[in-house]
């Protein structure tokens, strides 16, 4: 990992960039002109990952500034990272929207954070990116109060993963006490948050992953668990409520034949053949929706809620400093993680 001292000249796509005073913002004294941030100048493998300082972003209105102590790490990190064609800009850029951390300053505007707040909450997806440095900036009400219970570590790994869980469990399938819940790739990020959150709302819950993961989805709270390896749920997994996907097309259209007449698959997966998986579950008599994660003061606070009560935990799978990320990059690629990798800034 290169660890460079000085400000390069790059323009980041990015509210990092914005270094602008701001009227009437509040602030603390101790806030640094420049932050070491993570940034790369290329598409490619996480040998493209350099440590560099850059300007200390200002928070515009309505805007917070928050001093990163964690920000966890997503596959739609190491994606991003690597292939072109997704939702950003060409490089350079500092990836990264889970942040946990203290309130630096607040915009003009802002009432419900002053500095020194400790918060928690998933910068706007996908073009509010920039977590994976000293500071960042976002939305006042994309953040939410961080859970007294837990450290930046603990509340960093969780927004975009347990928001992602939270909005398709509760609010596109809106899970109820006693329905069926079949969750994929039951061990991620994701799903290993999913299976908590459906528990929490009374599910029979279901979930698929290797044998090696078996024992750790049982203590999520998982009723059964199928070793995906050994056997196609799909072929023996039926009558389900609401079917959690992440694994991409193919693997959705499949993963209808589990449900209930009526029944409803959320897949995770963005793709120019979603129309096809919408057609296909019509004419199987299911529904299926393709979600993308959104920012959300609620939702934050949901799942702040169900930390504070003990039902909602993440599974820290690895904690990296900032200038060990290429590590937890190349870890992520080997996509057998057990929960959660997580940058500790601060």
């Amino acid at each position: 990992m290169n660890h460079d001292t000085t400000t390069p000249n790059v323009t980041l796509h990015t509210a990092a960039t914005d270094t602008a005073p701001v009227t009437g913002a509040a602030h603390a004294s101790d806030t640094p002109p420049t932050m070491r941030a993570l940034t790369q100048h290329t598409l490619g493998g996480p040998e493209v990952l350099q440590e560099v300082r850059l300007p200390r972003p200002a928070p515009g209105p309505g805007d917070v500034l928050v001093r990163v102590h964690a920000s966890g790490l997503n596959p739609t990190d190491w994606k991003h990272r690597a292939l072109p064609g997704l939702f950003l800009p060409e490089p350079p850029f500092v990836l990264g929207w889970d942040v946990s951390g203290t309130v630096a300053e607040t915009g003009p505007g802002v009432t419900l954070f002053q500095p020194g707040d400790e918060v928690f909450g998933m910068l706007p997806y996908p073009y509010g990116f920039g977590a994976h440095a000293e500071y960042a900036v976002g939305p006042a009400r994309a953040f939410a109060p961080k859970p007294a219970a837990v450290d930046h570590v603990q509340a960093g790994a969780l927004p975009l993963a347990a928001l992602t869980a939270w909005q398709a469990l509760v609010d596109t399938a809106r899970v109820e006490a006693g329905q069926r819940v079949l969750v994929h790739a039951a061990a991620g990020g994701v799903g290993h948050l999913a299976v908590q959150i459906a528990k929490a709302r009374g599910a029979y819950v279901i979930g698929t992953a290797g044998a090696p993961k078996h024992d750790f989805v049982r203590s999520l709270g998982a009723d059964e668990v199928i070793d995906y390896r050994q056997q196609d749920p799909s072929e023996t997994v039926r009558d389900m409520d609401v079917v959690l996907d992440a694994q991409g097309h193919e693997h959705a259209l499949r993963s209808l034949r589990s449900l209930r007449p009526g029944g409803l698959l959320v897949s995770l997966r963005l793709d120019d053949r979603n129309a096809e998986l919408v057609a296909e579950a019509e004419r199987l008599g299911v529904r299926a929706r393709v979600m993308l994660v959104e920012a959300d003061q609620a939702g934050m606070r949901a799942v702040a809620d169900l930390v504070a009560a003990g039902d909602l935990r993440a599974e820290i799978a690895g904690t990296y400093e900032l200038a060990d990320a290429a590590r937890a990059h190349a870890l992520g690629d080997t996509g057998r993680t057990a929960g959660k990798l997580v940058l500790t800034v601060r």
